[in-house]
Formats: structure tokens, sequence, C-alpha cells
């Protein structure tokens, strides 16, 4: 039972190192950069999948 609460203890550690650090605020951002390239290629392949072919 101690071994999982040193576990957990490290775990929280390390996630407030990461929130309180500005790491997680620099992933947020570039995720929401990420998730917009990916939806416009998304929108892209999409439209021209559905052209008929000549």
């Amino acid at each position: 039972m101690l071994s999982w609460a040193v576990t957990f203890l490290i775990i929280a550690i390390i996630a407030a190192v990461l929130g309180f650090g500005g790491i997680a605020g620099t992933a947020a951002g570039i995720a929401k950069i990420l998730f917009v390239v990916f939806l416009v290629l998304f929108i892209v392949s999409f439209v021209m999948g559905r052209r008929p072919r000549l």
C-alpha cells in the first residue's frame, strides 16, 4: 500500500511541475494548431475525393 502512495505522489509531483511550469499551456497551443491543420487537410481530402473522375 505504501508503494502505491509513493507512486501516486511522484505522479502528482510530475503533473504539478508540468501544469504550473507553463508546459501545459504550450502543449495546448500546439494541439489547437494541429487540430486546425488536420481539420483543413480532412476537408480538402474529402472534397477532392468526391470529384467524379473524367
